[in-house]
This record gives C-alpha cells, sequence and structure tokens, in this order.
C-alpha cells in the first residue's frame, strides 16, 4: 500500500533511536529544528549491551535536561583492575570518585534499556520532534534541495515518502546510511569472538566486588563487569576452534562461569558471542547523508568509550545542523565534523586495542605505553582524553580543541544550566571589554558568576576563552588582539537555552 499524500517535510530525519539517535534528537529538539526519528524496532530493546558511559557523556545529558533523571539509574564505578593467571595484579586503572572539572563523575554503571528509556522519554517534551517506531528505511534519494526518505511502517505495510533536509545514519555497524553514503571501512586491525553472559543475582555475592575485572589468561582471557542492582556481566574470549553456537549453550556457557559463580548465585539473562571489531568509516558525510555513533566507528570494550563516542558526535554534530538549517552558518560548517571526530575517537580505538593486547599477552610495556611502571608494583594506568581533530579551534592558540570545565557558579548551581547549548566567551570581567562583547552580542560568563573562571584563566595565561555548545574551546585570547580575533568568529552568535 503505498502512502500519495504530499510529503511531509522536516529539517532532519535520524535513522535510529538507540542512545545515539535519541540523544541527538534530544539536542535537535532543544535548538527548534524539526526532527523525524524512525526506527525500526517495536519498543527498546530489553537485554543489556552497553554499560558504561563517563563525565563527558554525563555533561550532554545535563545540556538535554535529562542528567538527574538517569542518574538514580546509575552506579558509579571505581575502576578496572588486570589480574594475570594467578590473581596477582597487572595494572590498576582506578577511577577517581570525586567530580571531575566536567562537574560530574569520571565512570559510572548503567542498564542501557533504562537509558534508552529516559532519552526516549525526553523526546515528548519538543513539539518538533516526532518519533515513529516499526518504520524500516529503504531507500534514500538526495538532491541540491534535500533528501527523498522512503520508508515501510511494518506495523500495517504502509510505504512512506518524506523529505529532509539532512540525513543522519544512527542505524549501527551495518548502517543503511552508510550503504547510501557508500563509505569504505579503515580496519584497525582487532577483531575477536567474545562471550558476552549477563546474569542476575539471586543472593549477595559482595566477594566479586565493585572493580571491574580483566583476567589476563593467556589460555582464555576473561572480564568481569558490576553492573546496577543485581546485574553482573562475564565476556569470555571464544577459541578459534570453538563454535559460537555450542559455547552460547546455558551448560557450556555455567561450566566457563564455574571458577567466579554457579547456578544458585544467579540466573541467566542472556548469553551470545560477538565480535569485537575495530573500524573506522572512511566517509562520515556525502552531502546532506551523516554518520554517528556505529554506523560511523566500531571499538574494541576494553575502554569502555564505545557509546560514549557516538554521544560525543551528537554533541558535536547538532549545534552545526542547527547552526545550518537556521541561517547563521554555511553548508561547510559539516566539512569540520569528521575532520574533528574521526582523529579523537581512533585514538580511543588504538588504546583499547592496546589494552586488548595485555588481556591476551600480559605484555604490558610492550602494549601500553599509558601507565607508568613502579618496581614491585603494579602498573598504574590514567587515560587522557585526546584532543579534537582540526577544524573550528582557532589556530594553535593556548587550550584549543580541549574540553572546558564546567564552573560553579556563585548560586550552588552548575554553569552549563545557565549557558545551555550554545557558545559562550569566558572572561574575568565583563566590563574590561564590555563595549565589544554588547557589540557582538555574545553570551559571557564572568568571575562574577562563577568564582573559578578567574584562576583558570590566569592559569592558562588567557585574557578569555570561546567555548562551544559542546564544550569543547573553540579558540582563547592572550590579548585585546587575540580577543577580537575569537570574539569575530562567532557571527552571528549562537545560543540555546538549557533545558535543566
Amino acid at each position: 500500500m503505498q502512502n500519495k499524500s504530499v510529503p511531509e517535510e522536516f529539517d532532519v530525519v535520524i535513522v535510529g533511536r538507540g542512545p545515539v539517535g535519541a540523544t541527538l534528537a534530544n539536542l535537535l529538539g532543544l535548538c527548534g529544528v524539526r526532527t523525524l526519528v524512525l526506527e525500526r524496532e517495536a519498543r527498546t530493546y530489553h537485554l543489556p549491551r552497553a554499560v558504561h558511559f563517563d563525565d563527558e557523556c554525563m555533561r550532554v545529558f545535563q545540556t538535554i535536561g535529562l542528567a538527574d533523571a538517569i542518574l538514580p539509574q546509575t552506579i558509579l564505578s571505581p575502576g578496572m583492575l588486570f589480574l594475570d593467571a594467578n590473581g596477582k595484579m597487572l595494572l590498576d586503572w582506578s577511577r577517581p570518585q570525586t567530580l571531575t572539572p566536567m562537574g560530574w563523575h569520571l565512570s559510572y554503571r548503567f542498564h542501557q534499556p533504562d537509558l534508552e528509556d529516559v532519552l526516549i522519554g525526553g523526546l515528548a517534551r519538543f513539539p518538533n520532534v516526532t518519533l515513529r517506531n516499526r518504520c524500516d528505511v529503504f531507500a534514500l534519494d538526495q538532491d541540491e534541495h534535500g533528501v527523498r526518505v522512503r520508508y515501510e511502517d511494518l506495523s500495517n505495510g504502509t510505504l512512506t515518502e518524506v523529505r529532509a533536509g539532512y540525513v543522519i545514519g544512527c542505524d549501527g555497524a551495518r548502517s543503511l546510511v552508510r550503504r547510501f553514503i557508500g563509505s569504505g571501512m579503515d580496519d584497525l586491525g582487532f577483531h575477536e569472538r567474545w562471550l558476552v553472559i549477563d546474569l542476575l543475582l539471586k543472593r549477595a555475592r559482595d566477594d566479586l566486588g565493585d572493580y571491574s575485572l580483566q583476567h589476563c589468561d593467556p589460555r582464555r582471557p576473561a572480564t568481569y563487569v558490576r553492573g546496577t542492582g543485581t546485574r553482573r556481566r562475564w565476556e569470555i574470549t571464544v577459541l578459534l576452534d570453538e563454535d559460537s553456537k555450542e559455547i552460547a549453550q546455558p551448560a557450556k556457557t555455567w561450566e566457563l562461569l564455574s571458577r567466579w559463580i554457579t547456578p544458585d548465585d544467579a540466573e541467566l539473562e542472556r548469553a551470545a558471542v560477538y565480535t569485537f571489531h575495530s573500524v573506522i568509516a572512511q566517509q562520515w558525510r556525502s552531502g546532506r547523508l551523516l554518520l554517528a555513533g556505529d554506523s560511523a566507528h566500531q571499538t574494541p570494550p576494553f575502554l569502555g568509550q564505545g557509546m560514549c563516542a557516538g554521544i560525543r558526535d551528537a554533541a558535536n554534530l547538532a549545534w552545526k545542523l542547527a547552526a545550518i538549517i537556521q541561517g547563521a552558518a554555511a553548508p561547510d560548517l559539516l566539512d569540520t565534523y569528521q575532520s574533528e571526530r574521526q582523529p579523537h575517537v581512533r585514538e580511543f580505538i588504538e588504546l583499547a586495542i592496546r589494552l586488548g593486547g595485555v588481556i591476551n599477552t600480559k605484555a604490558i610495556k610492550a602494549g601500553l605505553a599509558a601507565g607508568q611502571a613502579r618496581e614491585n608494583a603494579p602498573v598504574k594506568l590514567e587515560v587522557k582524553k585526546p584532543l579534537l581533530g582540526p577544524g573550528l579551534a582557532l589556530g594553535e592558540l593556548p587550550l584549543a580543541g580541549h574540553l572546558a570545565p564546567q564552573f560553579e557558579l556563585r548560586d550552588g548551581r552548575r554553569g552549563d544550566d545557565r549557558i545551555g547549548y550554545g557558545h559562550v566567551l569566558l572572561v574575568e570581567s565583563a566590563t574590561t571589554h564590555s563595549s565589544r562583547l554588547s557589540q557582538a552580542g555574545i553570551q559571557i560568563l564572568t568571575s562574577d558568576d562563577a568564582a573559578g573562571i578567574g584562576p583558570w584563566l590566569r592559569q592558562h595565561g588567557i585574557i578569555a576563552a570561546l567555548v562551544r555548545p559542546d564544550r569543547y574551546v573553540r579558540g582563547t585570547a592572550r590579548n585585546e588582539t587575540e580577543l577580537d580575533r575569537v570574539v569575530a568568529a562567532l557571527t552571528p552568535p549562537t545560543h540555546v537555552p538549557s533545558a535543566a
């Protein structure tokens, strides 16, 4: 059956309603962009998948006004320990339990269906965002004016056509949108089968602990992850001569788990073999078609950065799309999306691969340069977040491409709640540069608003910093001449109030 009515028009169509697509839709909703989300499935997938996100992700959730709803669904992670076959600690990757400069904790554990329910529920706040489930996209045809999107409503077989200014593929590893872009994949060389086992405890097992554990046993590497509530996960390497279906059978699964846990302790929720990949799409954009999340990149899970990378994609992309759609920027602004995000995600994937090497070989010194060895002590691991790739950062000015901290306001609120999803200029005093700033119409935050701004500026030898909506520093000024350059970079200004 064909729906022959005049096609509806949207600014953006998002294909896929997972965490990345739902986050992007919330951000676009915040910006007032007419958005349609098309999802093939009828409802949220009920089993666990991703289990970790970081402080930068929580800051994005804060921006869309959902952090307070998400926080009760999480637990803090103390970190991860790497153990040899005899249980000796090889590598200590403990996470601080205090707030980071992002204003949140560094490591959260969560149950993905819980997160998705909050993100999807958040869309109802925006009259400009439409979600349609059971809609299977099968064709994308773009021209100079937009994209014709054709999909089937699987509930009744109706074929429907809509028009979109842009289509974003948040449709996972087997992305249809990526196929229409025609992108190849850069293979970083890691492809391993792992049995992922999710359990629900029947009784307390405090001895399992709260730390994630990487068992670096060359005979069969394994991972333990503490989840929320009674949820516990093990990931166990599948050997080359083992059959994926046979090893996922309950009897074999419990045999592999027997050194840690038995059926008396827990209920088997799910056991499935996944192949962990390390690939990056070569082309994230073709005209009006773009990729985000797993459609653009896939990583081994050892850093817990797979979903995080997709949330960063959404935060980077949404404000750029909004600026173009609302006439505040030219379409070539989207050229900065891949150039900024691809090197960033590649660095995380390469580190995850090196950690995978540690798990498999115990070759810590050879496989990991990030730690600092101490005699008769485990290696301490510290992971620094990469810089953005080349794009909108203003040259070699200090801090350009770094994440800006979130300053606590003098009234106790978090600074991002005042800033919203927009650019902001951080200065010590607005009166010093009042004529320049009022002429530019830029939102500002000063030491009068947040006590930490002045010391932070002085620490870095600057008088001002321009921060983007995704919280990355666009440029800084060491003097009045550089301040003029920074202010001129934002014409016209873009600002969206916070949803918090």
